[in-house]
């Protein structure tokens, strides 16, 4: 019998069509492919990107050359220009605004065809600490009220280079979607005096089954009412409002359940294409978000959002999220590349 599960958070509704029930073999496989050709994140073509506003690199090395770790570039063709006064205006009953922000590209490894779940931990490590590091730093520009991390990977997830990449945009407001978080967060405190995302660790710990994996810092779930086949959800088992002031050597356990996770999604689901974001408070707001508690949405490309999404708002789900856990579970995990602390 088909389900309709609410989302604790944002109160959205999500149908689980249980009768659809889908298997990971179920869905077609869209495997992301390595190709040929140029490409400017490799070393040796640094010049072919815009200079470096951050790297971690070998010492003695110089920058906008090789010898980087990761690396950091404003985006060549960016959603928001970092130039320019922010000016808000009407037009009649609309609203607009100029479009300041910043958008950059953080290279997440100089090997082409390594995907990040084939990376050392210490690399990964290396990407959150480059993340952390443009945040507090942009965070810095009075413009701005939230900066988005986020990766695609592989075409149908909407990348458009195949070397292995995050990137972060800036912007002038704060995302619908995120507003919906912390008036869901603030809503649960205001009733219970806890933290929602809290309370989701709790029961989910709890409850088991809809666990992927857990260390002693992360924990990673398939959500209660998941949008997507396979979504989870990684979040800090103790209660951080900012990813900024994470310390860095939470960035260890972080890279490892990370890796973990896609490296679970890779063989259950044949390396498919996703997407990964983060969320976690506004910057530059007037009252700290002390509610909320920021979080990284794993979503593989396995199905598309249709007309009855499109028309409602509801999602379609053909797979119950304790199955779906159990699938990534039950995945055999590769052990990580020589040398990294797996």
């Amino acid at each position: 019998m088909p389900e309709l599960r609410k989302d604790p958070v944002i109160g959205r509704w999500v149908i689980i069509a249980t009768e659809r029930g889908k298997r990971p073999t179920d869905f077609e496989r869209i495997e992301t492919k390595r190709g040929g050709g140029f490409c400017p994140f490799c070393p040796g073509n640094e010049a072919k990107t815009p200079p470096e506003v951050y790297a971690i690199r070998d010492p003695g090395t110089q920058r906008d050359g090789p010898g980087w770790r990761v690396r950091v570039v404003s985006n060549k063709f960016p959603a928001l220009q970092i130039e320019g006064e922010l000016h808000r205006k009407p037009e009649g009953i609309y609203d607009k605004m100029s479009g300041v922000g910043a958008h950059e590209v953080i290279i997440e490894t100089t090997d082409h065809d390594h995907d990040t779940a084939h990376l050392p931990v210490e690399q990964i490590n290396d990407l959150f600490v480059a993340c952390r590091e443009r945040m507090i730093d942009l965070a810095k520009d009075k413009r701005f009220r939230y900066i988005q991390v986020f990766k695609n990977h592989g075409a149908p997830a909407g990348a458009s280079l195949e070397h292995s990449h995050t990137q972060l945009i800036a912007t002038p407001i704060v995302p619908r979607r995120v507003v919906e978080e912390l008036k869901g967060c603030n809503q649960h405190f205001d009733w219970k005096e806890r933290c929602i995302f809290c309370d989701i660790v709790d029961q989910e710990l709890t409850v088991g089954s809809r666990i992927v994996c857990v260390n002693d810092d992360y924990v990673v779930i398939v959500p209660f009412a998941p949008r997507f086949p396979f979504e989870t959800m990684l979040i800090p088992r103790r209660h951080e409002h900012y990813f900024e002031d994470a310390y860095r050597g939470d960035f260890l356990s972080l890279a490892r359940i990370y890796r973990e996770t896609l490296g679970r999604m890779n063989v259950a689901l044949g390396n498919p294409p996703f997407n990964v974001v983060l969320h976690t408070s506004p910057c530059n707001d007037w009252e700290a978000p002390r509610h909320y508690h920021w979080h990284l949405e794993l979503i593989p490309k396995l199905t598309k959002v249709a007309g009855f999404e499109w028309g409602t708002g509801f999602y379609i789900n053909p797979t119950p999220p304790e199955e779906a856990a159990q699938f990534l579970r039950e995945a055999a995990v590769p052990a990580g590349p020589e040398g990294s602390q797996a």
